[in-house]
């Protein structure tokens, strides 16, 4: 009898043991691995993005089989659900697309069809909102503008 509790005091101390070291200890990674492939999907590739301050950054992304354009909002740190928005708008064309709500790690999806076409895009993080107009244009200079409210 003396042996049984003896193992079982000692298994349940072990058990603790791992129970506390597990709980206290730090994950891998305390942040999503979220990548703008793996919000837009695949066969898309980042073509262009702008830092929203040092909350984030907003992409763009293209997929060249289906010529649409992908446009998401990634925090750096994420964590509380905040504000978050991102968007796109295809010159010369009624496509376009957005997404606003209230976020932990991203905003977005948004597409919209533009093979051969100017898009005009961005996002926002709480209260700093990034826009860029005229992008992916060839040879025409793109215009950029960052808000803070």
């Amino acid at each position: 009898m003396r042996f049984t509790r003896s193992a079982m005091a000692a298994a349940a101390l072990a058990a603790l043991a791992l129970g506390t070291t597990t709980a206290l200890a730090a994950p891998a990674s305390a942040a999503p691995n979220v990548t703008p492939q793996n919000v837009c999907g695949s066969g898309y590739q980042t073509v262009n993005s702008a830092p929203i301050g040092s909350l984030g950054t907003v992409y763009l992304t293209y997929n060249a089989t289906s010529g649409m354009n992908c446009v998401t909002t990634i925090r750096s740190n994420p964590g509380t659900a905040v504000d978050m928005s991102a968007w796109i708008s295809i010159a010369d064309s009624e496509e376009g697309d957005y997404d606003y709500g209230t976020y932990t790690s991203y905003a977005g999806p948004t597409y919209a069809y533009g093979k051969g076409h100017c898009a005009d895009w961005g996002g926002s993080i709480e209260n700093i909102y990034v826009s860029v107009y005229g992008s992916n244009c060839g040879a025409l200079k793109e215009h950029r503008v960052t808000t803070v409210r």
